[in-house]
């Protein structure tokens, strides 16, 4: 069948209505630890959260509290230096354990369901969130990502690679002797370049970019840069 310039133009507004209703609202940014004893009920709910389609959950377990006498398995340096840098940014410089950052701008306290939807709530209306369309190929043992044009602003592009679920034993420290399951925990978080605005694209091995303790990656487009991270610009996950 040949498509007339309306019969296209029919199915662009179909595919663009559909794209539309599989944005998320929200992108939440669980900072936990296994030697936390407050963080078992912030990882439950991050696991809750996860659930609802219109979220984007991530686990940064930090390794600042290893010294309580348990090294968390999945605790990263990297992970502490973000959490600082969104303190850093936001001028409070509040870095606790459990803490959700919500859409790159907002902090709440990881266990604090209320807390964290009133977050999402008030960052909804933020300019540029979230609305920078991201479009993910793989072929070939390669990463492709094309970024559409997005309001004027400078932003970096990270692939950020996830074990979508993991269940630990604690033996030792503040949660000693208990099993916590996380969700989403990060396990590489590869940055693929700057974004100014305008069309784009990039490519990245797999085996380069998600370690073999990862099963699926998200394509995080977010304003400022790793030191200094801001509003989340748009989002695509992978299964």
């Amino acid at each position: 069948m040949r498509l007339t310039p309306q019969v296209l133009g029919i199915g662009l507004a179909l595919v663009s209505v559909q794209a539309l209703a599989e944005q998320p609202r929200a992108v939440l940014e669980l900072f936990t630890s296994q030697g936390c004893s407050s963080c078992p009920k912030a990882d439950r709910l991050a696991g809750e959260l996860a659930k609802e389609k219109d979220l984007v959950v991530l686990t940064f377990p930090v390794d600042y509290w290893d010294y309580l006498g348990w090294k968390d398995t999945f605790g990263a340096a990297a992970h502490s230096a973000r959490q600082r840098a969104y303190a850093n940014v936001r001028g409070d410089r509040k870095v606790f354990t459990p803490q959700m950052i919500v859409n790159g701008i907002e902090s709440a306290t990881g266990s604090d369901r209320t807390g964290i939807l009133a977050a999402i709530e008030k960052t909804k209306d933020k300019d540029g969130l979230l609305a920078i369309p991201v479009n993910v190929v793989e072929q070939g043992g390669q990463i492709e990502v094309a970024l559409e044009a997005g309001p004027a602003r400078e932003g970096e592009v990270w692939l950020v690679a996830v074990a979508s679920h993991r269940t630990v034993e604690i033996e030792n420290g503040e949660n000693k002797s208990r099993t916590i399951d996380y969700t989403n925990v990060v396990r590489r978080m590869t940055r693929l370049g700057a974004w100014a605005g305008k069309p784009c694209q990039f490519k990245v091995a797999r085996a380069e970019a998600v370690p073999a303790d990862a099963d699926r990656y998200l394509v995080l487009v977010q304003q400022g840069s790793g030191s200094m991270p801001g509003t989340i610009l748009g989002v695509r996950s992978t299964d």
